[in-house]
């Protein structure tokens, strides 16, 4: 149970404002984290609801789910991650945001989807063990009318992404590439360092 001091210690992020800085959020080493630029792009293609379901699926340090479960404290975000520690590493960073609302789900995807709770009206793809199957099982599990947002950060995978949307005859599909720079302290310097280029590929099924 949370101690008492736990209730007055200051919310790390106490705004409605998407777009928590970085270096707000528990990290790993080698555990990649989607940084703020690229996390608001990815908010915005999937256009949740107040009581939208979310699958996060390859919910790596786990920013996508607090952001959106503090946007959407009605809704159920589920978090799917394989590494048992990147899962601790999930729920550490909600229990730091008091966000709870998440549910994180260690297993691997596609395998995993099968086994979660809910059927999502949203799903986000930050990763997987086979891309495409993890894109082909997740459409069929999606409700009609939901919306499916997939992050590319290689060739191979945008090309794997596009004609997966394309085969399912996805809706409404968009390709976004998330780039930009951030005013950094180098030394005694201050420089743009260039923000880790994603694409974004979003679609809606067919009611």
């Amino acid at each position: 149970m949370p101690t008492a001091a736990a209730h007055t210690t200051p919310h790390p992020w106490p705004y409605v404002t998407p777009g928590i800085t970085d270096s707000l959020f528990e990290r790993l080493p080698g555990i990649p984290m989607t940084q703020r630029e690229t996390r608001l792009a990815i908010l915005s293609q999937l256009r949740l609801e107040s009581t939208s379901v979310l699958w996060d699926i390859g919910a790596g340090t786990g920013t996508i789910p607090v952001e959106t479960g503090l946007i959407c404290p009605h809704g159920r975000i589920i978090a799917v991650e394989r590494d048992p520690d990147v899962v601790a590493l999930i729920q550490a960073n909600c229990d730091r945001f008091r966000v709870k609302n998440v549910e994180i789900h260690e297993g691997s995807a596609p395998e995993c989807l099968d086994r979660l709770p809910a059927p999502p009206d949203r799903i986000c793809i930050e990763g997987g063990k086979d891309l495409a199957a993890t894109i082909d099982r997740a459409w069929e599990l999606l409700d009609g009318g939901g919306r499916i947002v997939i992050i590319a950060n290689t060739l191979d995978a945008l090309y794997v992404s596009s004609e997966r949307l394309a085969t399912h005859h996805a809706r409404h599909i968009e390709v976004v590439q998330s780039t930009g720079n951030r005013l950094e302290k180098r030394g005694s310097h201050q420089i743009f360092a260039p923000v880790a280029p994603a694409f974004i590929l979003s679609g809606e099924k067919s009611p």
